[in-house]
């Protein structure tokens, strides 16, 4: 801008010239107009040349001769003295994306896509330009970078760093945002995008996996079988007990039955006996005795009152209707 300023100082000065000349000359209407236009170029120059403009999201850095002002310009349009620079410092969101290559602790090389999401601290432009330059990309960020980057890499070894992707990325990023800040620049965002290793290693690690899930495959077939095994073990346990409680209670059911027959019988006998015995003894308090013509009256009136009135369907003698219950009670009896 000195140097558009400078121009407009001439034209400035051609102008001063024609006025001085006009009137040695003839032609003082031609020098006039001429003077008039150098007057108004350069002027026009003059101003041009003190215009700076700031863009939105960047902070204008002023500097005279070389030597950084204590004061900064906002977004928008300023004048300034001509010999007076300023430089535009982008504060807003930046983002970078990083190829490295880099080595894990067991020695296998990594390839490894870093993207950073960055910004510089607007308020600290100026410090950012005094100390570092308007380069503190490939000044300050991009080595410290690839430092983290690299020296996290080497802490792990390549399984490692396929299992824990999220905690690496995390440390990265921590490490980063400690050493960034001492040059006032703010890391918003990180991203490990990929990691590629040899093909050796990465046909290595796809041969262990397809061997780890045949082995749990098998372990689940094993685990299968052993259920199952317990399973039906269970169940014929569960049979067995079963089947031995059915006996048991089959068993007493049998000793109930025949308890309650026994029971009975027993219970039929001492009524039976019981009778008898009362018979005998109103007859011994009748001072009588109890013939055995008496006792087969009684056996047959007793069989009467048990008697379900069917009679054998063929029979053979002559005996009377009291003759044929009396000898089928003693029949019964002889039974």
């Amino acid at each position: 801008m000195i140097g558009l300023f400078i121009f407009g100082l001439i034209i400035v000065l051609a102008g001063v010239i024609a006025i001085i000349t006009k009137n040695k000359t003839s032609k003082k209407q031609v020098l006039t107009i001429v003077a008039a236009a150098c007057f108004v170029v350069g002027a026009i120059v003059v101003a041009v040349s003190c215009v700076r403009t700031v863009p939105t999201g960047h902070t204008g850095i002023v500097t005279s001769f070389g030597n950084v002002q204590e004061y900064t310009y906002e977004a928008g349009v300023h004048f300034v003295a001509p010999w007076m620079e300023v430089i535009n410092m982008d504060n807003r969101n930046q983002k970078k994306r990083i190829d490295l290559s880099c080595f894990s602790s067991d020695i296998q090389e990594v390839s490894v896509i870093y993207t950073l999401n960055y910004q510089i601290q607007k308020s600290n432009a100026q410090t950012i330009y005094k100390t570092i330059g308007s380069n503190y990309y490939e000044t300050v960020i991009e080595p410290r970078v690839q430092e983290a980057v690299k020296g996290v890499m080497a802490k792990y070894t390549a399984e490692e760093l396929l299992s824990n992707r999220a905690e690496l990325s995390t440390e990265i990023r921590n490490i980063l945002t400690e050493k960034l800040e001492a040059y006032h620049v703010e890391v918003l965002d990180t991203s490990l995008e990929n990691l590629d290793f040899s093909d050796a290693f990465t046909d290595a690690v796809e041969a262990k996996q397809v061997a780890e899930q045949r082995a749990k495959q098998a372990q689940i077939e094993q685990n299968q079988k052993t259920m199952e095994a317990e399973a039906a073990a269970k169940r014929a346990s569960i049979d067995a007990e079963a089947a031995a409680n059915v006996a048991v209670i089959a068993a007493k059911a049998d000793l109930d039955v025949q308890k309650i027959q026994a029971d009975a019988a027993e219970y039929a006998g001492q009524k039976d006996a019981a009778v008898i015995g009362q018979v005998r003894d109103i007859f011994r308090k009748n001072e009588g005795e109890l013939t055995d013509e008496d006792l087969e009256h009684l056996l047959v009136y007793y069989y009467v009152l048990a008697w379900d009135g069917k009679l054998p369907e063929t029979y053979i003698g002559s005996e009377n209707f009291y003759d044929l219950l009396a000898s089928l009670a003693l029949k019964q009896a002889g039974n």
